[in-house]
């Protein structure tokens, strides 16, 4: 397999590198097979059209042109080379629902072969629920007052209702044409293939066996049943063949939990180094190019991507500081996820440069404004070698670059991705650590050394759990929704710290001042009239026992005596 082909019937005005194969005729390589084209008429793994669009609408030099042509076939080879969606198959047979009136039913059977599907046909109001995927439906129906299930393995189903939309095989003709949805149910029975989309880290989820529902927004934003809530044991369940690829539980995981297998952190990371002192344009791969009458001014170079919804503060913060410069995002919609994160990047940079991070545009109009007004940014360059830390780490030292030594202000977070800084009181704390055991992304631990409760501000997530965990009363509080630039945000501060008890048998020192005196507190009343149980409270695990034991054969005779001493 040769790497990159780049074909134009009318040739090319500039000599490429000798690492890309350049054609005017396709039939010279129909045999061959090449990883990156700027068409699809060809044996291709990626089709990469932002490379006619780079060449045909850029102002910069044949120069230029030259070095950033191949920027973008090599930017394509990493997202190929390190592309984690595998490719699976689903068998599906010829077995099909139809949902619709007799007169829709009827102007279907004209586009049919005769027996050409195993077909079944019910009106919508009977049905009560679907649930499975393509190859593997179930759908319930109300059958004279009894549920039936009727099993299919694809859906056409008129004016397609939202019991439809959430699982894969099925398919409305109202939203293209009866002939499309043939087309695409026949090409289903023959081959039905679909890609894994997400990759999940359940070590630092923060729904995953949690005693409280305290996330689960991945699943909140599925459009489809891909990702669902599992209440009874607090699991999430993926459906890999339900999933569109949209992105938007990837921008809106708090951790990092679930990543985009298309391009995950790593990947946007490697690509984005080819765009330093580069202008980078985001462009969504369901965005038209083709049909733009731009001009890209110099140094804009597109930057295509797969999803529109999985870009989030740490991918976008990575582009923005690989490039130094501005970014333009040209996409019809913007996720949850994505759109808060554009929110607190625009705002860290406002305070730190005066200019806006990240220009959303929709349309070409506000392209062309956007482009005009786009630009480098003095100062803002910060290259990153270690790439293989969590969302949340990754966009702390990014953003610890930006602030250094200055206090810049709060940054407000939004209703989708939080960020927030836990407080403890102190007074009330026994550092009994369950805190540091609820915390999955260490934003919480403990230090033996000087036996100090920590918090790194900079990686917690806000999702709470430390609050629900503390067993004390009004000791844990969290300050939802901010971001602190300034240097102690990114520096580890103790928020509690106390003396060791030492035994007063052995010496041992087994626990905190402060937890031993609370416990002593609590339990010395109802041991007011047994001093050797009232002396345990201040033992040690293997001292304790001990003077239990001892009192018990110094005293033994008085155990039959009702007036002796009791335990």
């Amino acid at each position: 397999m040769q790497e990159f082909l780049y074909y134009n019937p009318n040739g090319i005005e500039f000599p490429l590198p000798e690492s890309i194969v350049v054609t005017n005729k396709l039939i010279d390589y129909k045999d061959d097979n090449f990883i990156v084209s700027n068409v699809s008429m060809t044996n291709t793994e990626l089709v990469a059209n932002e490379i006619d669009f780079y060449i045909n609408h850029s102002k910069d030099s044949f120069s230029k042109k030259i070095k950033n042509v191949e920027k973008l076939y090599e930017v394509n080879a990493i997202r190929f080379d390190l592309a984690q969606d595998m490719v699976y198959s689903q068998q599906v047979s010829n077995k099909v629902l139809l949902v619709c009136d007799n007169e829709q039913k009827n102007e279907l059977l004209k586009h049919l072969a005769s027996n050409e599907f195993d077909l079944f046909h019910i009106q919508e109001e009977i049905i009560k629920d679907v649930n499975g995927h393509i190859g593997n439906l179930t759908v319930i129906v109300n059958d004279d007052g009894k549920d039936v299930n009727l099993n299919v393995d694809q859906i056409i189903w008129f004016d397609e209702k939202e019991l439809g939309t959430k699982q894969s095989g099925c398919f409305d003709p109202l939203k293209s044409s009866v002939d499309e949805v043939l087309a695409k149910i026949r090409e289903n029975i023959s081959n039905y293939e679909y890609k894994k989309f997400t990759t999940y880290d359940k070590t630092i989820c923060q729904y995953h066996e949690r005693r409280e529902d305290i996330c689960g927004r991945c699943a909140d934003v599925c459009p489809t049943v891909a990702i669902e809530k599992d209440e009874s044991n607090r699991h999430l369940k993926f459906s890999q063949i339900d999933c569109h690829g949209c992105g938007g539980c990837v921008s809106i995981c708090p951790s990092g939990a679930i990543d985009y297998t298309p391009s995950n952190r790593e990947t946007i990371s490697y690509m984005s180094r080819f765009y330093e002192d580069q202008i980078p344009l985001i462009i969504p791969d369901k965005m038209d190019i083709s049909s733009l009458d731009i001009k890209l001014k110099e140094d804009v170079l597109p930057f295509k991507i797969e999803g529109e919804k999985f870009l989030h503060e740490s991918t976008l913060l990575t582009l923005l500081q690989e490039s130094g410069s501005q970014i333009v995002f040209y996409t019809d919609f913007l996720s949850k996820g994505t759109k808060d994160s554009i929110s607190i990047l625009n705002q860290i940079y406002k305070a730190k440069y005066k200019k806006d991070a990240i220009i959303v545009v929709m349309d070409q109009n506000e392209l062309v404004k956007a482009l005009k007004k786009v630009d480098f940014i003095e100062g803002s360059k910060y290259k990153l070698s270690n790439m293989e830390m969590n969302k949340r780490e990754q966009f702390a030292i990014r953003l610890s670059n930006i602030v250094k030594g200055e206090d810049l202000g709060i940054v407000k977070t939004g209703e989708n991705v939080h960020y927030a800084q836990v407080k403890v009181d102190e007074s009330k704390c026994t550092l009994c650590l369950s805190c540091v055991g609820a915390c999955n992304v260490n934003a919480l631990f403990a230090d033996a050394s000087d036996n100090t409760l920590r918090l790194n501000a900079s990686v917690c997530t806000a999702c709470g759990y430390c609050e629900v965990s503390c067993p004390e009363k009004d000791c844990l509080t969290i300050e939802q929704d901010i971001i602190k630039l300034n240097p102690t945000w990114f520096k580890e501060e103790v928020l509690a710290q106390d003396e060791l008890f030492a035994c007063i048998e052995c010496g041992k020192e087994f626990a905190t001042k402060k937890s031993v005196e609370k416990i002593a507190s609590i339990m010395s009343p109802i041991f007011a009239n047994d001093p050797i149980k009232e002396r345990t409270l201040y033992c040690c695990e293997t001292c304790k026992p001990k003077i239990m034991m001892k009192s018990y054969m110094e005293n033994k005779g008085s155990y039959n005596n009702p007036q002796g001493v009791s335990l």
